[in-house]
């Protein structure tokens, strides 16, 4: 079984000292590799700089030259009851997007604000970030407690302001901590510089971060990620492909995908370059084959029959944060990525639209940068996801603009029951075919003919039906319409009065004198506004 580490991720507004914390404790629990704090302290003297811990994570020149951290890092570390993964996010105002993607994955975090400055927007903006993407476990430090001579009522005027805060977005912290980056006080071990706080220290803190079930023993998901066909040396398998976000697959078990609904059974599991196995379990890339071939497309969600379904809509409810510097409009178009599925998306509402910095509500139908809200969407196709409550794993999502991550979200609600209403619209097919949608009745079959050929060369969408009776297929001929198609008949044959009454669109009728010449048959449909080609 594979062990996994705790993620756990560090955040705060920049210049707050989060890297320096993760490198002091790094440095003081034996967790560097051999030789790194020395080579780093060399580095500072050959340059005149003046060591900081923060260095021994911020690999990047250009963070070290601007004194920011731009990307997240990832920082493998231990204490005697876990192992964890240290995610360092931005702090930097322009680098938020990139924190969502480095939080995204993180269990519990450890958010750090400065004494000598207090509760910034940043401090805000990231614990309401962190509560959409599920977040729920955090404990603050409040570093730099050396510039305010580690005074105890600095200490708790920020306790007090940023806990009732917290608790405004539903957040109750497991405890705060005075603390000193520079100085090493209370990131390890207690501190004669703080003889007032007689609380944990950080490292203590870090081992009361409660992990999740384990993702192996959770229902099992896997969004498909693309399908392999193997030719050579008669190999004829099909391989399902995609990283287990959890539960435990095995051969033999039934599966079902999602939103299609197709089923088979797990003839067998593939991994590459590995021995054969048998099952497979969560955090691993690895395929299977099924006893019955299906059509299955990238971005399904694969289950396990017997265990709780995933939920599929195309509209939900969700709560959202946007980083885009455009306004999230229900005027544009984007597009959606839940696991490997990616379909466009419409904002269909802003139900809520908060001020993160303040939580006060606002009036407003669109999302500003920087801003959160709930909002009504409307993606092109079924989407297949768990609520964060059910699977962490399956239940965000990011929206993207211009190849762009523009913000990013967990879905709060499916509305399954409410109908798609941005499908293709008449003005939208007569743009495309150059006409509208009409049936048009000529009084025999030869200029019928003729008529279904002379618009077919102009590019129309055109079909004659010899034996369509308008008048009792009222149903089959709005089906064509709705198709944007010219349905041409032969008049004779019908009588267009129950067609007219279901309010359906224009029917023209052409005269025997206008269906003797094609030209003017043509150019009636053009004056009448049917034919703009």
């Amino acid at each position: 079984m594979q062990t996994e580490k705790f993620p756990i991720v560090f955040a705060g507004h920049v210049d707050h000292g989060k890297s320096t914390i993760i490198g002091r404790l790094l440095s003081e629990t034996g967790s560097l590799p051999e030789g790194k704090l020395e080579a780093i302290k060399n580095y500072c003297r050959l340059n005149s700089r003046p060591f900081e811990y923060a260095f021994l994570i911020d690999a990047l020149k250009d963070e070290q030259s601007q004194g920011i951290t731009i990307d997240t890092a990832r920082v493998f570390f231990s204490t005697k009851k876990r192992d964890f993964v240290i995610i360092d996010a931005p702090g930097h105002i322009e680098f938020l997007k990139n924190m969502v993607t480095g939080a995204s994955r993180a269990e519990a975090a450890v958010l750090v604000i400065a004494a000598d400055e207090g509760v910034r927007e940043n401090s805000r903006r990231h614990g309401y970030m962190l509560s959409i993407l599920g977040i729920k476990q955090i404990v603050v430090l409040v570093n730099k407690m050396d510039l305010v001579e580690y005074s105890e009522d600095v200490f708790e005027k920020i306790k007090k302001e940023y806990s009732e805060f917290l608790s405004e977005i539903g957040i109750k912290p497991l405890g705060f901590v005075p603390v000193s980056g520079t100085n090493g006080v209370n990131i390890s071990a207690e501190s004669p510089f703080t003889p007032w706080y007689r609380g944990k220290t950080l490292y203590e803190f870090l081992d009361l971060f409660k992990a999740k079930e384990h993702s192996a023993k959770q229902p099992f998901r896997m969004f498909l990620q693309d399908i392999y066909r193997f030719t050579e040396n008669g190999d004829n398998r099909r391989i399902y492909a995609g990283t287990v976000s959890s539960g435990t697959l095995r051969e033999g078990d039934e599966v079902v995908f999602y939103p299609s609904g197709k089923k088979s059974r797990i003839l067998s599991i593939e991994s590459f370059n590995t021995p054969h196995k048998t099952s497979v379990e969560a955090g691993f890339a690895a395929g299977f084959t099924l006893t019955e071939q299906i059509y299955a497309t990238r971005g399904e969600l694969v289950s396990k029959v017997g265990e709780p379904s995933p939920h599929s809509a195309a509209r939900f409810t969700a709560a959202v944060f946007w980083l885009g510097s455009e306004p999230l409009s229900p005027e544009r178009s984007y597009f959606i990525k839940v696991g490997t599925a990616r379909t466009t998306l419409k904002l269909i509402e802003v139900t809520k639209l908060l001020d993160t910095s303040s939580l006060e509500s606002k009036k407003g139908d669109r999302v500003g940068k920087f801003e959160a809200a709930e909002c009504v969407f409307e993606a092109g196709k079924p989407l297949s996801f768990d609520l964060i409550d059910e699977n962490q794993e399956t239940g965000r999502f990011v929206i993207v603009s211009d190849y762009e991550i523009r913000g990013g979200g967990i879905i709060l609600k499916p509305l399954s029951d409410a109908p798609l209403t941005h499908e293709i619209t008449p003005d939208e097919r007569e743009r495309r075919f150059g006409h509208k949608a009409t049936v048009i009745a000529v009084p025999d079959e030869r200029s019928a003919i003729e008529l279904e050929k002379n618009l077919f060369a102009l590019g129309a969408f055109v079909c004659y039906f010899p034996d369509l009776d308008i008048s009792r297929k009222v149903h089959e001929t709005e089906l064509l319409l709705k198709s944007g198609m010219l349905v041409i008949v032969k008049s004779e044959n019908n009588r267009t009065d129950n067609f007219k009454n279901a309010g359906n669109p224009l029917i023209m009728h052409l005269s025997e004198a206008e269906s003797a010449s094609m030209e003017s048959a043509i150019e009636k449909l053009r004056t009448s506004g049917i034919l703009s080609l």
